[in-house]
This record gives structure tokens, sequence and C-alpha cells, in this order.
């Protein structure tokens, strides 16, 4: 009987603690970038709602925003945009590489370039966001410094888009990825004071938070309950 007992305990399911969850529930986030293809990463098109204000309440105008190109992928101080002491803080947070890809709004009037930086934890990805927004990381991330690197495409309405056309960014951490999105005028015009302009600045606040957005949120879900099934040797 004890035999028997020992086998049946054998055979059932192996569970795990919670702290083996966590670690297996973090690796999965964290191999995301590499396991997920760049045309998920960065959809073809990314629906997003036009608000009333930077803060996110709803405007209910629904928009789209169109891939132009997904570009090579590059190292982390690309993110930098000239920022030093960001280089220095993704650089630290042992950064292991940046995706890029631009986007346009649905009239070409618009363009953006939307960042996914892959940091070595969550509270790497989190630090870094609340040195860029000075305050929210988490969820909805906020507005931010404009650090990003363009990805110009030639041939579309992000030919022209370059470091003095950046009018304004939003970041949001998610698990350890760092989003930026990053907006301009697609007729190439250096930045401009578009905060003295309400609807030019719920535009492309939505435009740039929308995508934002909509990049992390699945880098950051989280994954499934793991479990082993069979004997304890799985």
């Amino acid at each position: 009987m004890v035999a028997v007992a020992g086998i049946r305990g054998q055979l059932k399911p192996r569970t795990f603690t919670p702290a083996q969850q966590k670690r297996i529930e973090t690796w999965e986030v964290a191999k995301r970038w590499r396991t997920t293809s760049k045309a998920q990463l960065f959809p073809a098109v990314i629906g997003y709602e036009l608000t009333s204000s930077p803060s996110g309440s709803k405007g209910g105008l629904k928009l789209k925003a169109r891939r132009l190109a997904i570009a090579p992928q590059a190292s982390c101080v690309k993110a930098a945009g000239g920022s030093r002491a960001l280089m220095a803080m993704l650089n630290g947070d042992g950064c292991q590489a940046l995706l890029r890809s631009t986007y346009t709004d649905a009239s070409s009037s618009m363009v953006l370039t939307a960042g996914i930086a892959v940091l070595e934890n969550q509270a790497s990805a989190v630090a870094a966001a609340r040195y860029l927004t000075g305050g929210p990381a988490l969820g909805q991330g906020g507005p931010a410094r404009l650090v990003l690197s363009p990805y110009r495409v030639s041939g579309t309405p992000a030919a022209l888009f370059g470091f003095k056309q950046r009018q304004l960014s939003w970041v949001v951490a998610a698990g350890p990825y760092l989003v930026i999105s990053t907006v301009g005028y697609a007729d190439g015009r250096p930045r401009v004071p578009v905060r003295t302009d309400s609807y030019v600045l719920q535009e492309m606040n939505s435009l740039a938070r929308g995508v934002a957005i909509a990049v992390a949120a699945p880098l950051g879900a989280p994954p499934p309950v793991p479990r082993c099934p069979g004997a304890p040797s799985c």
C-alpha cells in the first residue's frame, strides 16, 4: 500500500510555490520582445481615441494610426536623443535593445515614432519612465521629455521626421519595457509651441498616448499562471 501511495504521489501534477510562479511569469514577460514578431509588437493599424485633454478624458472620436515602416533593431543609446543623463540611466539599467516603428495619422499630417527600450526589470522601466514624465509611469503613463530618435521613412509622410521636428512625447512603463512615442508634423516644420494651440495639442497628445498605450499593453500583460503537468520530472 505504501508503494502504491508513493506512485500516486509521483503522478500528481506538480505545483509551483508563489515565488517560483513569480519568477516564471517575470521570465515569460521579459522574453516577449524576442518571441513576438515585430509586426505584432508594432501592429499595422492602431486605433486610438481623441481626448479632450492631455489628462485622458474621453472625447469620443475614434481614429487610426497607420504603420509606415519598422526600423532595424538598434542600440539603446539611440533612445537618449542627446540626453546624457538618460543614456547613463539606460546603460546602468542593462538596456538590451531599442525597437522602433513609425506611424502616421489618417490625414498624413502628423507622424510618430514608437520605441520599445528593453530594460533589465520592471523597476528599471518604472524609474526611467518617472524620470522622463516627472511622475506617471505605469498604466497610461504620461507626457514626457523629448528623448526618442525619430525613424525617418523615405517616400512617406515621415521622410522629414527628425530631431528638430519632434513636438511632444508620451512614455509608459510595461514590465521591463519602456515604451516611448514621439510625434511631429509631416511637413518637416521644426518644433513650435503647440501648447498654445489647444486643438493641435489635443490631437498630438491623443496620438502619442494612444499608440504608446496600445504598444505597451500586450508587452506588460500578465501571462497565464504557470502549471507543470505530469510527473515531478517535468
